[in-house]
């Protein structure tokens, strides 16, 4: 079981080589310090080929969503204003059921 099961997390898949991910970088860095309560993560496909092949990472950089292990959202490139705007629904939404 990974240890994201129990957590919100959002993770970003990469490559080295690819200049937009490489860009998105810092946006995702300045995401991390914003929401303190979720678990931000980078991975780079050439290095997790499986885990990419399995959440069906077909482009990048590809954010994946994730509440309780269950991929909630994917958002597939570089849009700074999308991704933002995805996230804080992702995290206002699976707040409020734990609040409850």
């Amino acid at each position: 079981m990974f240890f994201w099961s129990i957590l919100q997390v959002v993770v970003h898949f990469s490559a080295f080589w690819c200049v937009p991910s490489i860009v998105m970088n810092p946006f995702f860095q300045e995401l991390a310090s914003t929401y303190e309560d979720v678990l931000f993560l980078t991975l780079d496909v050439d290095e997790v080929k499986e885990i990419a092949s399995k959440m069906e990472i077909k482009a990048m950089p590809t954010f994946l969503l994730l509440s309780g292990g269950t991929p909630m959202d994917k958002i597939v490139g570089a849009n700074p204003d999308e991704i933002r705007k995805r996230i804080d629904h992702f995290v206002n939404s699976t707040h409020s059921y734990k609040s409850v």
